[in-house]
């Protein structure tokens, strides 16, 4: 299968060395750039790719806008964020616009094509430790005076509890399986359910919810 990818930054470098990553790679294709978000939202419904690698910070519509409206429409195109973590105090905003995940600017080669594939397989949850570490951070921060406490848990069984729970301390099915003495297909299921009854659209939302609703607390 070919990825079909866009490249959504406002510096042209970046844009090109991506470009120039994936041109060895015949199962990943580049099929447009984008500037900033509103265009990428245009290449979005214009080429339909599997993948948007977008930048949080572009002029105009910024990456956190375009990934609320590309996750919003019709499309079934996942969004990979680019951040550099240290400086962008936007990705946990990303990720509830519906971010399928992220690319940490200073990842190694191999490690971003791997986290192209990844999401475009579906599995979404990219290097387990570097999403965990990025959402734990800003669920950690300071709540503001007008933030609620964690909300619960509805709708859901407690076999289902106690698989979101272990999504959102990053166990793979197989774990989740081992950990709860069930078949690799039954966690599937479960996290499948989860899905649905939560709404969420992939893994890293349940991650989000997880850590939202108090089930994972963030790391002191």
């Amino acid at each position: 299968m070919t990825v079909r990818v866009v490249l959504a930054d406002d510096q042209p470098l970046v844009r090109s060395g991506l470009r120039v990553l994936m041109a060895d790679h015949p199962d990943l294709e580049v099929v447009g750039e984008a500037a900033t978000g509103a265009e990428a939202v245009r290449l979005v419904q214009d080429t339909d790719p599997d993948i948007v690698v977008m930048d949080i910070r572009m002029p105009g519509m910024d990456g956190i806008e375009a990934t609320r409206l590309i996750t919003a429409g019709p499309a079934t195109t996942r969004v990979l964020v680019l951040t550099t973590f240290d400086e962008d105090d936007h990705v946990y905003g990303a990720l509830r616009a519906g971010a399928s995940g992220f690319l940490v600017k200073d990842m190694g080669l191999d490690d971003i094509l791997a986290a192209i594939r990844v999401v475009a397989a579906g599995d979404a949850l990219i290097a387990p430790g570097v999403t965990r570490r990025l959402i734990a951070e800003f669920v950690r921060r300071p709540a503001r005076a007008t933030e609620q406490p964690p909300r619960p848990v509805e709708g859901i069984t407690e076999r289902e509890r106690e698989v979101l729970t272990l999504v959102g301390r990053g166990r793979s099915n197989t774990e989740i399986a081992e950990d709860l003495f069930i078949s690799t297909a039954t966690a599937k299921s479960h996290v499948s359910r989860l899905l649905t009854k939560l709404g969420a659209r992939d893994r890293v939302q349940l991650v989000i919810t997880a850590y939202e609703t108090g089930l994972v607390p963030p790391p002191r």
